[in-house]
């Protein structure tokens, strides 16, 4: 009897599992391509895109991934930042040298209830929003010339998210979300699909893909463009 009204004690005095955050982090290499057509501001010439991982690697100055998500209970919440800046110079007609920077950032936040739970898979429906921020530059001629022209705005997005357990340690996560239209930008669409590997009881990680999808245009400004490619991360949960 002492031992069964010290087991009640020491369970009443334990948060329960499921009232707890649990969390973890992911930073994670993108090796993503581009497509599309950009005109960074009014007057600027409309530049097209279609280059493969390695044709952007050797424009690109600077990226950094990173996703983060936590849960308490059926509660949810999930983010993504995206960054990367790239340069090219060359000349333009009649001869002139010039160079031009474009950067560009994302971060997606989101929130949402886990609608089913049986122990094998798990699905979240979440609402929230995607913030971009783009920037463009050019200079021709040294700086005689110089012009340069960035665009804020912000598309509502729904999402789902769901997580399948493969084995003891392998589970699939696929993730997607859709913009609200004409909102922020005219459509933006994201798809993240990953394999994972548990290492340890903190450390996962995960190979797969990611594609996102942007159409925005006001006055002169035109960002159509397509990102994709494989991804690999390490997650730590905490």
């Amino acid at each position: 009897m002492i031992r069964v009204i010290a087991a009640l004690a020491l369970l009443a005095a334990t948060p329960a599992v499921a009232d707890e955050w649990r969390a973890q982090i992911t930073p994670y290499v993108w090796a993503s391509g581009l497509g599309g057509d950009i005109a960074p501001f009014t007057g600027a010439p409309t530049l097209s895109f279609d280059k493969s991982f390695s044709e952007v690697l050797e424009d690109l100055d600077t990226a950094f991934f990173l996703s983060g998500y936590a849960r308490k209970d059926r509660f949810v919440v999930l983010g993504d930042l995206s960054y990367s800046a790239s340069s090219k110079d060359g000349l333009i007609p009649p001869g002139l040298p010039a160079e031009g920077e474009l950067t560009q950032r994302s971060l997606t936040l989101a929130a949402g209830w886990r609608a089913i739970d049986d122990g094998g898979l798990a699905l979240d429906v979440l609402g929230g929003v995607r913030a971009w921020k783009i920037k463009a530059e050019v200079s021709v001629a040294g700086g005689l010339i110089s012009r340069s022209g960035d665009k804020d705005f912000v598309d509502p997005i729904i999402a789902l998210r769901a997580n399948y357990r493969l084995a003891p340690r392998w589970s699939a996560i696929a993730y997607l979300d859709h913009g609200i239209t004409g909102m922020g930008s005219e459509k933006t669409t994201q798809v993240v699909a990953t394999v994972n590997y548990q290492m340890t009881d903190h450390a996962f990680l995960s190979v797969g893909y990611r594609r996102l999808d942007v159409d925005y245009r006001s006055g002169g400004t035109r960002v159509d463009a397509t990102m994709a490619g494989p991804l690999l991360g390490l997650t730590w949960r905490f």
